[in-house]
C-alpha cells in the first residue's frame, strides 16, 4: 500500500502520460491550424460532455451518506446548472456554440453528435453511477490538470482565431477557480478513503478510464473532421 502522498504522486504521473492536453487534435485546435469548421465539430461534441455533467453528479450526489458531503458536491451542480439568475457552464457552452455561429437548436438535439462522443459520454455517466463512490470521486480528479488545458486553449485560440472572442470563450474563466476547489475536496477523499491497496488500485484505474475516455472523444473527432476526415452519417457535415 503506498502512502498518500505516493498515491498522489501516482495519480499525477497518469495526468503527465495520459492527459489528453498531450493529444494531436489538442495541439491543433490551440495552435489555430483548424478551420472554423473543425472547431464548430469540436464545439458541438463537446457540448454533450458538458451537459451530461449534472446528469453525472446528480447520480453521484445521491448516493453521498451526509449533508456535508452532499452540499459539497451540489456547489458542481450549481457551477454547470447555474442557480437560475447566474448561467451555469452549461448556459455559457452553448454562448460559444452560438458565437462560432451553430444553431443552438440544433447542438442541443444532439442530431450532429459523433456515435463515438455519444459512446464516451454514456459510459462516464454510467461508470459514476455504477462503480463505487470512491472510484466515481476519483474519476473527477483529471480536474487537477485542466487549468493548464484552459490556459493554452484560450490564449491559443485568441491568438490564432479572428472569430472567437473572450467573450466567446466565457466558459473557461470560471473553471480556473472552481477546478482547483473541486480538485481540492475530491483529493482530500480519495487519499483518505483509498485505505487498502486494492482501493489505491482501482482508484489509479478509475483516473486512467476518465483520461481515455477524454482521448478518445479526440481521436473520434481528429478522424471525422481532420484525417482522414470522414464523418459517419448522421454526424455534423460543414
Amino acid at each position: 500500500m503506498m502512502s498518500a502522498e505516493a498515491l498522489e504522486a501516482a495519480l499525477r504521473a497518469i495526468g503527465a502520460e495520459r492527459y489528453h492536453v498531450h493529444h494531436p487534435f489538442h495541439h491543433l485546435l490551440h495552435g489555430g491550424k483548424l478551420t472554423k469548421d473543425q472547431v464548430r465539430a469540436w464545439a458541438l461534441n463537446r457540448y454533450y460532455y458538458q451537459a451530461s455533467i449534472p446528469a453525472k453528479d446528480a447520480s453521484l450526489l445521491a448516493r453521498l451518506p451526509t449533508p456535508d458531503l452532499r452540499r459539497e458536491w451540489r456547489r458542481r451542480l450549481v457551477d454547470h446548472d447555474g442557480d437560475g439568475v447566474h448561467p451555469g457552464g452549461v448556459e455559457r457552452w452553448l454562448a460559444l456554440t452560438d458565437g462560432l455561429g451553430l444553431d443552438r437548436d440544433y447542438v442541443t438535439s444532439l442530431a450532429g453528435l459523433l456515435p463515438a462522443t455519444r459512446f464516451a459520454v454514456d459510459a462516464y455517466v454510467r461508470f459514476v453511477r455504477e462503480k463505487s463512490l470512491l472510484e466515481a470521486i476519483a474519476s473527477s480528479l483529471t480536474e487537477m490538470f485542466s487549468p493548464d488545458i484552459i490556459s493554452q486553449r484560450v490564449s491559443g485560440m485568441l491568438r490564432n482565431y479572428d472569430f472567437v472572442t473572450a467573450e466567446t470563450l466565457a466558459y473557461f474563466t470560471p473553471r480556473l477557480t472552481q477546478a482547483p476547489q473541486d480538485v481540492a475536496f475530491a483529493l482530500a477523499y480519495v487519499k483518505e478513503h483509498a485505505d487498502t491497496a486494492e482501493k489505491q488500485q482501482q482508484v489509479l484505474a478509475a483516473l486512467r478510464f476518465k483520461c481515455d475516455l477524454l482521448w478518445s472523444q479526440l481521436d473520434a473527432l481528429h478522424f471525422a473532421y481532420v484525417e482522414p476526415g470522414l464523418p459517419p452519417p448522421g454526424a455534423y457535415r460543414p
